[in-house]
């Protein structure tokens, strides 16, 4: 069977030291910064980034965009995005 949208969020929550959610729900800040850190891309933790710079950042740093712009990751994050996002902690 197919990992859903929320299969895919909670375990990239979990792999970063997160707790999962039973309800659907998109990444907080927080989730995110913990994303930002297990994927090397480096942040302000006292004063977190807006979630675009954030999301941008850790696709840049997957390799799914070319570069770190907040502009290309405005969204939520999609399947595939998500995806990538999971094997490439997994790998880690």
């Amino acid at each position: 069977m197919a990992q859903t949208v929320d299969d895919l969020r909670n375990e990239i929550r979990l792999a970063v030291g997160r707790y999962e959610r039973q309800e659907s729900t998109a990444f907080t800040k927080e989730a995110l910064a913990a994303i930002c850190d297990a994927v090397d891309y480096e942040i302000d933790t006292n004063r977190l980034p807006p979630k675009s710079q954030m999301r941008a950042g850790i696709l840049w740093k997957i390799g799914v965009l070319d570069e770190d712009n907040p502009d290309k990751a405005e969204a939520l994050f999609r399947k595939n995005e998500l995806k990538s996002i999971a094997d490439s902690l997994q790998n880690e």
